[in-house]
């Protein structure tokens, strides 16, 4: 009885990760959805196959959609899928409308931050509202992180 009230140990499914979306843009909010696949894409996400490097979502016609996102092949396939395909996001329509709200407010976009596998096994893709940074502020980024660097060393030595 008390073996099946206890929970299993979550296995960590692979995971696409956009990197370079932290850098350039600004993060305002964040927002969890479905993403329609064949059965090729999934099995070839489930080998670490994807690509999120410019990637970007747009909302056309009430529907939104992952552009520019890259799955591998499938090696072991038969038929596969066209590896750049634009691929429909699953959001209820009150999501959508609350995230086009957004955009609309100019230098805003919606980019994909990470495609992974949720509790049930689906398909999923974290999606942020983002504003473009300037050079100016990466600039500014790349050297406040320098400088954290620079004193956690400094300040090793009289740790121990």
């Amino acid at each position: 009885m008390a073996k099946d009230s206890q929970k299993k140990p979550a296995k960590q499914s692979p995971q696409t990760t956009n990197k370079k979306a932290f850098f350039n843009y600004e993060i305002l909010e964040k927002v969890e959805a479905g993403i329609a696949l064949v059965g090729t894409e999934v099995k070839s996400l489930r080998e670490g196959g994807g690509n999120l490097d410019g990637a970007y979502a747009r909302i056309s016609d009430g529907e939104c959609w992952l552009i520019g996102s890259k799955i591998e092949p499938y090696e072991k396939a038969a038929v596969n899928h066209p590896p750049s395909r634009n691929r429909k996001l699953l959001l209820h329509r009150r999501q959508i409308k609350k995230l086009e709200s957004k955009l609309e407010q100019g230098g805003c976009t919606l980019v994909p931050l990470r495609i992974y596998f949720g509790e049930r096994g689906f398909a999923k893709v974290e999606l942020a509202v983002g504003r473009g940074r300037r050079q100016y502020d990466k600039r500014d980024k790349i050297t406040k992180r320098e400088q954290k660097r620079d004193i956690d060393r400094s300040m090793k030595k009289f740790r121990r």
